[in-house]
């Protein structure tokens, strides 16, 4: 009889087999991929079909081989599809699953006990397969949770998702861990004449009783002709099945790094910074405050003092509601940092109740390094009192942004801070009330805990992913954003770890959660090229914005800075190198959301001492045909004209963001000064009449000048520009100048609003005028 996969076990889907011998070989089959098994070998391999590639040359369960049936399956996630069941005379089995529309090959284990006594496992090997790319090894990279590597280097673990790729044509295999509800999946790979991944589940200690069957967690893999389409595609499947929907981006403050008033800031220069964001950021998309560490009370020796269920007085006097009361007054989200799951054994707001921590094997508390003692999120009292935090924090306090750090204590686990490639953590050394629940299963049952006790509209940003991977993928699904990296800083090179990590993790932003990279930094003692280079990548690459700057001191220019980062894009951008340089030098932000497209390359010169020169076929970018305009933001200028190859040379520390637009033999918009995308955020319509105007709609900034960027080729020039008689009724003005090839036409609006502007043209170039002219 054909047993039922985990998968299937825990979506409770329908599985009907049919029987085939089990010494022959066996295949199943969807539009993309084929997978054969040989019971004699015990060994399978995977093909893509369309691309007439066997990149799993061969593979195996480590469980062994055994029988095979296969037949259809039906899964509510992925809909009808093709399974192939090996069953193992030990009553175990694993499951290779194909569906249509999918291009990943699905297996995983199922354990059963048939013994007397109950089993704890902890590390299990699931299987292992051999690549094959058709290149020598030596061609090929690996990326992962700890870089950019080659095959088989040392620090090879990679927590959840691993790409095997060829830098050059960026084809490849991305395989990945597309379930994460009880088990933590890393990856392993080795290199010889083929390269290997191994795949393992790590529970810390999952119990079987016997009799009892356990499903396992879902490995899944597949070919890409472009390895980048397939990290999305992976990261798009697990959204698929945890149904993830985030809501909309923020832009905020956090309090911590910023000189003078950093840490959790205190009630009156918290207040003043409030005041001072009114009049300089809220008009441009800024959303939300948060407080970080010092705010709460306590005792700890070791790491932050851990009472969230009450203020310190020399910070915030008059409490923790007055602050969040006042945030809200001035239109912005209030947000609090503090840790869920970690307590302070001998502080006195826990000395009585030892029973809330998880336990080592000799029933004291289990103590971590800064992380401090783990509450049990299997113990009901500890869970009542995680539960109360929260609800204060939220309904009490109205705080409506959670900034949750030591993630990892929700595990039960060890900070190993910071890592990002594997380490052994201790996973299962601490011992939970119900020995029932592994590590990551006790963890998520915290966050879903916090998540409920917060309320659905709370944002929730996890804190952070290096003090210990297993809180990374054991928060798909439970966490609105995610700090990727390690804690950054204003100086050099503390400030590359946002793009480092951002980058290497660039395709979970936007569907499994918003990535946090920490902080933009455009205070003085910061070069302007520096600040500049770090804003544009956090605006192109979309990821979450935030500052942590003392607004009401900051010098114009530098909030100027500020101002053109925000609202986020809320698009996808990819990195262009992802597979040849850690962090990518190049990415490309595309928007086809409506006529006409627009695109816009940002260059990234992480270098503190070399030059870099950029010799870009558009293809290799990305862009279809051969001819297009440019605008460069931070220099105001137009770049040479581009035919076949972008050719740009970017100082160190700098950046270049350029606007592109197919060439055309009319005028176009091809930059604003609003935002750093250039029209992305702004402009929501243009139009060419086919004859002499162009027209178009922008949202504008009140008070804010505005700039339209409009390229004129074959001798047209701009003779007049207005508003619309709305516009113009509500004292929006228009002016314009000719400046080479490009016609400059300023707009100012005393009120944020959308402005219907349009400029008519002339085909015969004057004489360059030297003044703005006003046409109203």
């Amino acid at each position: 009889m054909a047993r039922v996969s985990s998968f299937l076990v825990r979506t409770g889907l329908l599985l009907v087999l049919g029987i085939v011998s089990a010494r022959a070989q066996v295949s199943i089959q969807n539009d993309s991929l084929q997978v054969t098994y040989d019971p004699a070998s015990g060994q399978f391999t995977v093909s893509n079909t369309v691309a007439g590639q066997t990149f799993v040359s061969a593979g195996w369960f480590c469980g062994g081989g055994g029988s095979a049936t296969t037949g259809p399956v039906t899964d509510s996630v992925f809909g009808s599809g093709q399974m192939m069941d090996i069953t193992r005379t030990n009553g175990n089995h694993d499951t290779i699953r194909l569906f249509p529309g999918l291009p990943f090959a699905l297996f995983q284990t199922t354990l059963t006990n048939g013994a007397s006594d109950a089993v704890v496992s902890n590390r299990i090997p699931i299987l292992s397969v051999q690549l094959d790319l058709g290149l020598p090894v030596k061609d090929l990279v690996t990326l992962g949770t700890g870089g950019l590597l080659k095959p088989g280097a040392a620090n090879s673990g990679s927590y959840i998702w691993l790409a095997v790729a060829d830098p050059q044509r960026r084809n490849g295999v991305v395989s990945g861990w597309i379930t994460v509800d009880r088990g933590s999946g890393v990856i392993f790979n080795s290199a010889d004449s083929r390269v290997q991944l191994d795949a393992r589940l790590d529970y810390g200690r999952l119990r079987i009783l016997p009799g009892q069957t356990v499903p396992l967690e879902t490995f899944a893999i597949g070919y890409f002709d472009d390895a980048r389409l397939g990290l999305e595609t992976w990261a798009d499947t697990v959204a698929r099945i945890y149904q993830i929907h985030l809501p909309p981006q923020p832009v905020g403050y956090c309090t911590w790094y910023s000189n003078p008033n950093g840490g959790s800031s205190d009630e009156v220069h918290f207040a003043e910074w409030a005041d001072s964001a009114v009049t300089n950021l809220a008009p441009f998309g800024f959303s939300f405050m948060q407080i970080d560490d010092h705010w709460q009370a306590g005792n700890s020796t070791n790491g932050p003092k851990r009472d969230f269920t009450t203020n310190n007085p020399i910070f915030y006097p008059s409490g923790m509601k007055k602050a969040a009361d006042y945030v809200k007054g001035k239109g912005f989200t209030p947000g609090l940092w503090f840790l869920p799951f970690s307590g302070t054994y001998y502080d006195g707001i826990f000395t009585n109740h030892l029973d809330w921590f998880v336990h080592t094997t000799n029933g004291a508390p289990y103590k971590t390094a800064w992380g401090g003692t783990c509450l049990d999120m299997t113990y009901g009292p500890a869970r009542e009192y995680v539960s109360n935090v929260v609800s204060r924090i939220a309904h009490d306090w109205g705080f409506d942004y959670f900034k949750l750090d030591a993630l990892s204590t929700g595990a039960g686990v060890t900070p190993e801070y910071p890592t990002s490639f594997y380490k052994e953590d201790g996973m299962g050394d601490g011992v939970f009330s119900n020995p029932d629940k592994p590590n990551v299963e006790v963890f998520r049952d915290g966050l879903k805990l916090v998540r409920q006790a917060a309320g659905p509209d709370v944002f929730i940003l996890g804190c952070n992913t290096p003090q210990n991977m297993r809180s990374y993928g054991g928060a798909f699904g439970l966490v609105n954003a995610m700090r990727i990296g390690p804690d950054n800083g204003a100086s050099w090179p503390s400030s590359l770890r946002g793009p480092t990590f951002g980058s290497r993790h660039y395709f979970l932003h936007g569907r499994i959660w918003y990535n946090d990279p920490d902080p933009v930094y455009v205070r003085p003692s910061v070069p302007l090229n520096q600040s500049q280079l770090i804003c544009s990548w956090v605006t192109i690459s979309g990821q979450l914005n935030t500052d942590s700057e003392w607004l009401p001191e900051l010098p114009a220019d530098r909030i100027d800075l500020l101002k053109r980062t925000m609202p986020s894009h809320g698009l996808l951008p990819r990195p262009v190198d992802l597979f040849e340089h850690d962090p990518p030098r190049i990415w490309l932000l595309t928007d086809t959301r409506h006529p006409p497209r627009r695109d816009v390359i940002a260059l990234y010169n992480w270098s503190t001492n070399e030059t870099q020169t950029f010799d870009l076929p558009l293809s290799y970018i990305g862009l279809p045909g051969t001819n297009y305009v440019g605008f460069e933001f931070w220099s105001n200028a137009l770049v040479p004209e581009i035919n076949g190859s972008l050719h740009a040379t970017v100082p160190p520390l700098s950046c270049q963001v350029i606007a592109v637009r197919p060439k055309s033999s009319v005028p176009e918009l091809v930059s604003t000064s609003r935002h750093i995308t250039q029209g992305i955020v702004d402009v929501s319509a243009e139009n060419w009449d086919g004859t002499n105007t162009l027209s178009g709609a922008s949202q504008v900034v009140g008070g804010d000048p505005y700039e339209l960027r409009i390229y004129c080729p074959n001798g047209f020039h701009a003779q007049a520009a207005t508003v619309s008689a709305a516009d113009q009724a509500l004292d929006v003005n228009i002016l314009y100048r000719q400046d080479g090839d490009v016609a400059r036409v300023l707009v100012q609006s005393p009120t944020s609003r959308t402005v219907e502007w349009s400029v008519n043209f002339v085909a015969t170039r004057p004489a360059p005028p030297e003044v703005l002219r006003a046409t109203q």
